[in-house]
Formats: structure tokens, C-alpha cells, sequence
């Protein structure tokens, strides 16, 4: 059997028989989100509930004061930015960010891989939240966040990798089993953590550039028209694909022509975006 063969045959099996290891959300993500889940949860109650990570604090006193949020006064407190951004916003902010530390590894091969994944996920969130701002009534921080989960079924399936050393040496067979399967996998990983159904469709829909199930955009759509542009040029692997026959771009009311790179005022909120996020 060939090398291919037997990682894939691995992965399968594991999938199937649910014995894959599917990474849990970071303790703080889980806190933040049970205190939101309280109806009565105050913004200085989700402020010390944050604040126990000193790292994630301050990463979301920064978004409150990035020209993202257009906020007139410097905000110093965690209370004051969640009041400016709202409970929601911050939830979602904060599962995003806290995220990161998830896309990194012991091995230099495959720490090298998560690391450049969160990157692209850190440019297609960015492009989500420009294209959910402008032309759709979604969310754009539940678009932001659903940018940043789109290939969160890489973690496990280069987990398994690590621990099959020969398959890393591979790098165009790993891609190949890669490209395959981590949609369902990461399908799976947001079930598991409880996302909701708008959500869990995105890693394994927003690749189907024929999708085509509701009149209106939703998540999915916004994902993959991100998706589609956040590569550069010269290096895009759907360089072939005809994007006038993807029916995302329809949705959104966008041609498939223009590129929010090349757009003014959305590459200036584009900036933004990725600035507020890293």
C-alpha cells in the first residue's frame, strides 16, 4: 500500500470510527462563552471572566480602539470595550482570538503549515467581515469568525501527521489528503464545540463553488467569496476556476470581477480588519 493510501486509510478509519482527536476550544473561549450563554451576564462580569488571560485582554482593548470600531474616545478598560463593541461582538472576537494558540505544533514541518494556515484564515476572516459589512444584513463579526474557523479541520488531520513523520516528508500528498478532508473534519470540530448550524456548514461548503441552497447570502457564501480572493496572483490555487459560474457572488451582489483588494474604501476597511486581528 502505498504511503498515500495508508495515512488516508488511517484518517478515514479514525473519522468513521470516531477515534480522530478533535481539538477543544481554549479554556478561556469555553468560560467566556458560558457567561454569555447568561442572560442576565453584565459587561463587568464578562470583563473579569476575560481578563483572567492577560494576553486576551489586551488584544481586545485594542480592536475597541482600532478604527474598525470607529469609537471616538481611547477605551482603557475591558468593561468600556465591551460596551463599545457589544457582548456578542466580544464572544465572538474572543473565540476567534483565542484560537491562535491552537495553530501551533512541536514539529517544525507542521507548526511551519499551522502557522500559514492561520495566517490565510486571518486574511479570509478580514475579507469576510469587509464583504458582510457592505453587502449582506449578516453579522460581521459572526463572518469574521466564521473566516477564521473555515480550515480548523487542518489541526487534526496534521496532528495524526505528526505522529507519521514519513507522510510530512510528502508535502504534495499531505496537501492532496488535506484538501479532501478536512472540510468534514472540520465539520465535526464545530459540532463538537457546539456551533451553531450556520457555522458547522462553512469548512466543508464554502469550497463547493456550485452552492447554491438559499436566495439570500448566508455565512457559507460570504466565505467563500473571501476565500476566492484572498490569494495572491501568482500564487492561486482556483486560478482556473471560472468565478462568474459561482452563484456566492450573485448572492452578494458582487461581480466577480471586483476584487476588494483593488477597491478604495474596502481595501482601507480591509486593512483595518487584519489590523484589529493580529
Amino acid at each position: 500500500m502505498s504511503l498515500e493510501k495508508e495515512f488516508l486509510a488511517e484518517l478515514i478509519d479514525a473519522i468513521t470510527n470516531d477515534r480522530l482527536t478533535l481539538p477543544t476550544l481554549p479554556e478561556v473561549a469555553l468560560k467566556i462563552r458560558e457567561a454569555v450563554e447568561d442572560p442576565e451576564v453584565t459587561s463587568n462580569a464578562l470583563a473579569e471572566v476575560i481578563g483572567q488571560d492577560a494576553a486576551l485582554a489586551a488584544r481586545i482593548i485594542k480592536v475597541a480602539n482600532s478604527p474598525l470600531m470607529r469609537g471616538a474616545v481611547i477605551v482603557d478598560n475591558l468593561q468600556l470595550a465591551i460596551t463599545r463593541m457589544g457582548i456578542t461582538f466580544v464572544r465572538n472576537l474572543a473565540t476567534g482570538l483565542a484560537m491562535e494558540q491552537m495553530f501551533q505544533a512541536t514539529h517544525d514541518a507542521v507548526d511551519q503549515r499551522l502557522r500559514a494556515s492561520w495566517e490565510h484564515s486571518v486574511e479570509v476572516a478580514s475579507i469576510c467581515h469587509v464583504l458582510a459589512s457592505n453587502f449582506t444584513r449578516l453579522k460581521p463579526d459572526q463572518a469574521t469568525l466564521a473566516g477564521l474557523v473555515h480550515e480548523i479541520g487542518i489541526l487534526p488531520i496534521l496532528t495524526l501527521a505528526e505522529e507519521n513523520p514519513a507522510i510530512l516528508e510528502h508535502e504534495a500528498v499531505l496537501d492532496k489528503i488535506i484538501n479532501r478532508l478536512h472540510g468534514k473534519v472540520g465539520r465535526a470540530i464545530l459540532k463538537a464545540w457546539d456551533f451553531p448550524e450556520e457555522l458547522r456548514a462553512v469548512p466543508l461548503g464554502c469550497t463547493d463553488f456550485t452552492r447554491d441552497e438559499h436566495p439570500e447570502a448566508d455565512y457559507v457564501d460570504v466565505v467563500t467569496v473571501a476565500k476566492l480572493q484572498s490569494y495572491p496572483e501568482d500564487n492561486n490555487p482556483y486560478a482556473d476556476l471560472d468565478t462568474s459560474s459561482v452563484p456566492a457572488f450573485k448572492k452578494l451582489g458582487l461581480s466577480h470581477e471586483v476584487d476588494v483588494h483593488h477597491v478604495d474604501q474596502l481595501a482601507e476597511e480591509l486593512e483595518e480588519a487584519k489590523q484589529a486581528l493580529s
